[in-house]
């Protein structure tokens, strides 16, 4: 009995159903943000330790510092860019509508979400740690300046990310939900009209 062209072999059904696996355990851990992170952290740290031992693998921990640093800045950057955004208003307040500008609410999205953060960051560090076991990826250099050369290209990006926050007035974290706090209730209602 031949196999019909469009149905997947055995192989490519193994990979569908533990990739579904995968996801289904991965969607568990969307509400359970501090363990994600301390897991995240505890491969970070086991990451150093290793390269710590081995004395060598800078190439890759500065990749992988690069490649954290790309990911905190779409973290903290809008899904919208701001600049975008006040153009459009522009535009549609000269077609004759309304202008919403001044009480209308604009939530904060990110253009890298926390899930797909901690995701590819703990991804990242896993292919690091892996990458640690091939003497092929210790390649030599002087770790010093590879050092310095991040440090000096973490301040600036984020002096730019800074002043970008600044100019466009947004705040990518919150503090919690805000609450109203209405008048206290004394319980007895007063109809205005009757009195």
């Amino acid at each position: 009995m031949e196999s019909s062209g469009n149905s997947p072999g055995k192989f490519e059904q193994f990979r569908i159903r533990i990739s579904r696996q995968f996801q289904t355990i991965l969607d568990k851990t969307v509400p359970l943000a501090v363990p994600r992170w301390s897991f995240a952290f505890t491969l970070y740290l086991i990451y150093w330790v290793r390269v710590w031992y081995l004395n060598g693998f800078h190439i890759i921990t500065y990749a992988l510092h690069i490649y954290f640093l790309n990911l905190f800045i779409a973290f903290l950057t809008p899904k919208v860019d701001p600049m975008s955004y006040d153009d459009a208003l522009d535009e549609d307040e000269s077609e004759g509508q309304l202008p919403t500008r001044g009480g209308e609410f604009k939530p904060f999205i990110r253009r890298l979400p926390e899930f797909k953060f901690w995701c590819w960051a703990t991804r990242a560090t896993c292919i690091s740690f892996t990458m640690t076991f091939f003497e092929g990826f210790n390649v030599p250099v002087f770790w010093p300046i590879l050092v310095m050369y991040f440090i000096m290209l973490f301040v600036i990006t984020m002096k730019r990310q800074i002043r970008h926050m600044m100019k466009h007035k947004y705040v990518p974290w919150t503090s919690g939900k805000k609450k109203f706090m209405g008048k206290e209730d004394s319980g007895t209602v007063i109809d205005q009209r009757y009195q």
